[in-house]
């Protein structure tokens, strides 16, 4: 399985961006999917993921701002990030879990600033 993130970039507060992640070599729609993030001198935390049934789960710092969402046919996750703040500012990456394992994507830089 490789997964390839894009979408990430510098932003002002309070704007959007739009993660993706396409895999490949998967058995797309039976993998768990999510969102993790990694900010400057923090440890990497789970921001947001989705189960193959549809199953969304965010953590609290970001309910309401963002929407994780998967396309089975495209082999693709996405992330919609609304209302950015600077806390948000942290390298993405992108996670597929299957019986056989867990797979990380090369993450995606989003930088939150004025």
């Amino acid at each position: 399985v490789q997964l390839q993130a894009s979408g990430g970039g510098l932003v002002q507060p309070g704007g959007s961006l739009r993660l993706s992640c396409v895999a490949s070599g998967s058995i797309f729609k039976l993998a768990g999917m999510a969102w993790y993030r990694q900010a400057p001198g923090k440890q990497r935390e789970l921001v947001a993921s989705i189960t193959s049934g549809g199953l969304t789960n965010y953590v609290d710092s970001v309910k309401g701002r963002f929407t994780v969402s998967r396309d089975n046919a495209k082999k693709a996750l996405y992330l919609q990030m609304n209302s950015l703040k600077p806390g948000d500012t942290a390298v993405y990456y992108c996670t597929h879990t299957t019986v056989n394992g867990n797979t990380w994507g090369q993450g995606t830089l989003v930088t939150v600033s004025s």
